[in-house]
């Protein structure tokens, strides 16, 4: 009975390094040459993730039945010239985004957060208002005032900011409320003037009383009333407060103990109130806190104060640094200092200076003692302006400046204060572009502390959307970071343990409209795909799969991000099968990748016919070649997906029927050339090669194979040897037809066939037999063999190739079987010189010390388990049927000893 085996093989994609081939003529001179036993290394192959670890036997013996994967690079992503809140790729337009560049003074800073907190709290006023009542009948409807005059506006509320400039410097009125007419009658009476009769305590609180109704005018006035004092009392203010100073002063002096220089006493009164005249004491502060803010503080803050008398940077720095230690020292930073706002004053006056190294000192230090709102947003935009500059990296690597950096995420909230994040967060993605900072900024915790942002915001952004915009810009910079950091392969880890994975699907949910967070954690999702843990955990992300289809939706001609898109499907279904399942049954899976598919081809033949008529020659031909490169990307990395969903049996058939499918990989082998785009050509052949596998009633392939077979041809005769080993693949599965068997003869494939078993690879030997045994089939055809050397050629795999791959033997031994169906003398049928050669071979190789006593590639357990299961299951039983054929039919059989076949 004849032994038929028709060429159902199926391969992974990349198990071996192929060389490349110059041509026809290049192939037939290489397969000439002599070639001698090689012992080939095994790749890794990729198995069912989802299923139970199979052994590295069962996986390399599904390589060759099972669809084939197949690989790409990784979409190329440029670097910006200059580095930019926003990329020049963004989405956003200048106005709809916060700015790069601007102006920082030290005018910009407020005084309002450097004043120390006091902790005591106002007593509430005793006022009661007034309720109008109504007019009567009889005196009609209120008669509406004039409107005031601006001038007296601007003139009243400067009188109102010098009386609060005096109250703030401890000039104090009385507790009890004193209305304005009574202050007024006091100013003009003898008694008033009379200093030493003046009730300091009362007025004092007075002051104080009037000074809080300003304060509470001003806040009614910055929601838009403003409040006018009465003529009279505005001109009689200044008086007041002069005359209370006075007093103030004088009754010091009089309560004061004499004190002369150097005394002990002296000394005293100068810790309390400070080394220089005028000084004030803070409330709450201790002797020790005085005497350390005297003896320690205040001497450096004189260095920085003259800032006209010479000094150059480098000693600000280190005058900078020394400060920042001694607060350290003495507990005072953060806001434990009283005396916080001088030292916020001193080092805002510094950021004039203009030194980006003053700067970072500055940065440093202001943030050391946890400023907020407008000054922390300030700070951080000072940091963002000196590390646009990649010539201040080295700024940031001799410092702990990332520390404070990464300090403000701890104390300030996030959606309080998105700006300031947002220029902390923009530095920060700066700074990670540098390889050195990016390890280092690793090493500190940044994912981690990027993830919990991303938390806090996708939390908030679930119950409302108020922060939806301003979080996007925010988004955008943290995203960047998290792609740079995904560099680092000791970043997966991180990545994994922290479950950022699923915290940016959420972020890809919420801003599904943003471009520039989608492809941010696009180029993220590629990254970490390429590893096998994070590819499965994203795999495991079930809702993933709708928002990468709602992505290609919705934007379609966004190539950049569409590339990387379809990059990351291509690596999450190359690796495991419940990731075909998923992802082809999600809803429009298949005609969305189809409909790109239909996009992209003809913006690929558009760019190709008409391209731009608004530049020079030079940069029309540029610009073409770059869109040009664009579209193939697309198209390589879809065709990609295809391929892969159609390893799972359910997605393979239903694509082999697809007309529209097939009609279109038949289009990019129509309009291309290998030597245009090799990865494209040989992509679209792999996919029609695993769609060909399928013998289903519709199928599409078998309607048009006789042209496929035409389009193989173009790739069986070009330059490349991965685009003649696809072809050879589909000839494979094709030739399984009588009609294909009848072109290949007509077309002299079977001769190309024959001259690739000269390879040096096995998976070219491979695919080569595979076509030759299915011509066995007709025995019309079976003559071809011997008449073009192809015996030989065969003896000659078998030999080189048998002891490490005992598929590829036992394939083999199957054509020669099927070729000597009629065999009446072994010496007739194959050849003395090769019937000789094949009763040696078979017999030492069906001896198993003989044939299992190979070296493969070190101690592999699996490889060695996988080794001999295929020679036990594979090659024994046919190559003991066909030793026993040709000993029959080879009178003059010869015992030949062991050593001669050792050599």
């Amino acid at each position: 009975m004849v032994l038929v085996c028709f060429f159902d093989s199926v391969y992974v994609s990349c198990v071996y390094h192929m060389e490349n081939f110059r041509g026809y003529s290049s192939v037939m001179r290489k397969m000439q040459s002599s070639r001698t036993k090689r012992t080939v290394k095994p790749a890794t192959l990729f198995g069912d993730s989802t299923s139970q670890q199979k052994t590295s036997a069962e996986i390399i013996s599904e390589a060759r039945s099972s669809l084939r994967i197949l690989k790409t690079q990784r979409p190329f992503t440029p670097k910006d010239d200059q580095r930019k809140l926003f990329g020049s790729t963004s989405s956003r337009t200048p106005e709809n985004r916060p700015p790069s560049t601007f102006s920082l003074h030290a005018r910009s800073f407020e005084g309002s957060d450097s004043r120390p907190l006091s902790g005591a709290r106002l007593t509430p006023l005793d006022h009661k208002p007034k309720i109008p009542t109504s007019p009567s009948k009889d005196e009609g409807p209120p008669i509406p005032k004039p409107p005031l005059d601006p001038i007296e506006i601007k003139r009243v509320s400067n009188a109102r900011a010098r009386l609060f400039k005096v109250a703030s410097q401890g000039n104090l009125l009385p507790d009890k409320v004193i209305h304005p007419e009574e202050i007024i009658k006091r100013l003009n009476s003898d008694v008033s003037l009379n200093i030493k009769g003046f009730s300091h305590d009362a007025d004092e609180s007075a002051l104080s009383q009037l000074n809080t109704n300003v304060l509470a005018n001003e806040n009614t006035e910055c929601e838009g009333e403003e409040t006018i004092l009465p003529t009279s009392m505005r001109e009689q203010v200044g008086s007041l407060s002069t005359q209370t100073s006075l007093g103030s002063e004088q009754a010091k002096q009089d309560s004061r103990p004499s004190t002369r220089p150097g005394s002990t006493e002296s000394i005293k009164q100068q810790s309390r109130t400070g080394s220089s005249s005028g000084s004030r004491t803070y409330e709450g502060e201790t002797e020790e806190e005085i005497l350390y803010w005297n003896m320690k503080i205040q001497p450096i803050l004189d260095e920085l104060k003259p800032l006209n008398s010479g000094n150059d940077v480098e000693h600000l720095c280190k005058t900078c640094y020394r400060l920042h230690c001694t607060l350290q020292e003495g507990n005072m930073l953060g806001k434990m200092c009283k005396r916080r706002a001088i030292l916020l004053k001193t080092l805002y006056k510094l950021v004039d200076v203009g030194s980006d190294q003053l700067s970072v000192e500055l940065a440093k230090l202001i943030l050391a003692l946890k400023v907020s709102g407008k000054n922390l947003l300030n700070v951080c935009k000072l940091m963002f302006k000196v590390s646009r500059s990649e010539n201040n990296d080295a700024l940031f690597q001799n410092d702990n400046i990332l520390d404070c950096l990464l300090d403000v995420f701890s104390f300030i909230d996030p959606l309080g204060n998105i700006d300031a994040f947002l220029y902390c967060m923009g530095t920060i993605k700066f700074l990670s572009g540098n390889m050195i900072l990016l390890k280092d900024l690793l090493n500190k915790g940044l994912v981690e502390t990027l993830v919990q942002l991303m938390k806090e915001i996708n939390d908030a952004n679930r119950t409302s959307d108020t922060y939806l915009c301003s979080s996007g810009h925010l988004l955008v910079q943290v995203t960047a970071t998290l792609r740079n950091l995904a560099d680092l392969p000791q970043s997966r880890t991180r990545f994994l343990s922290t479950g950022a994975l699923l915290e940016l699907c959420v972020v890809l949910e919420q801003h599904t409209n943003d471009k520039d967070i989608c492809t941010n954690v696009a180029r993220i999702f590629s990254k970490l795909s390429a590893y096998n843990d994070c590819c499965l955990a994203l795999s495991e992300c079930s809702s993933c799969y709708q928002l990468f289809l709602a992505i290609l939706h919705r934007h379609q001609r966004k190539q950049d991000l569409v590339v990387r898109v379809v990059f990351i499907l291509g690596n999450m279904t190359a690796k495991n099968n419940k990731a075909r399942e998923e992802f082809y049954k999600q809803e429009h899976s298949v005609d969305t990748l189809l409909t790109l598919f239909q996009t992209y081809h003809e913006l690929d033949v558009e760019v190709k016919i008409t391209p731009p008529k608004t530049q020079s020659k030079n940069e029309m031909g540029e610009t073409k070649n770059q869109r040009h490169s664009e579209m193939e990307d697309v198209l390589i990395k879809l065709i990609r997906v295809i391929a892969n969903l159609s390893i799972n049996t359910e997605a393979g058939s239903a694509l082999c029927g697809n007309q529209n499918c097939v009609e279109l990989l038949i289009k990019v082998l129509e309009c291309k050339a290998v030597d245009e785009c090799e990865e494209l050509m040989t992509n679209a052949a792999a996919t029609i090669n695993n769609l060909s596998y399928y013998q289903v009633k519709n199928s599409a392939i078998r309607a048009r194979q006789l042209h496929i077979a035409e389009l193989m041809m173009k790739l069986l005769l070009c330059n490349n040897m991965d685009a003649i080993l696809e072809a050879a693949r589909v000839f494979g599965n094709l030739s399984r037809s009588k009609e294909i068997r009848d072109f290949i003869v007509q077309r002299n494939v079977d001769k190309f066939m024959i001259t690739l078993l000269d390879a040096k690879h096995q998976d070219v030997c491979f695919a080569a037999c595979g076509v030759l045994i299915n011509l066995t089939v007709d025995k019309s055809k079976r003559p071809i063999l011997k008449q073009d050397g192809g015996i030989k050629k065969l003896t000659d795999c078998l030999r080189d190739f048998g002891p490490t791959d005992w598929q590829l033997a036992s394939l083999v031994c199957k054509t020669l079987w099927n070729y000597s169906e009629k065999i009446t003398s072994a010496v007739l049928c194959f050849g003395e010189k090769e019937t000789s050669e094949l009763l040696q071979l078979l017999a030492a190789y069906l001896d198993e010390e003989i044939a299992l006593d190979i070296d493969i590639n070190g101690s592999d357990e699996g490889l060695v388990e996988h080794h001999k299961v295929c020679w036990k299951s594979e090659f024994v039983p046919v190559a003991q049927q066909l030793l026993h054929r040709i000993q029959d039919h080879h009178s003059h059989l010869e015992a030949l000893p062991f050593s001669s076949l050792q050599d």
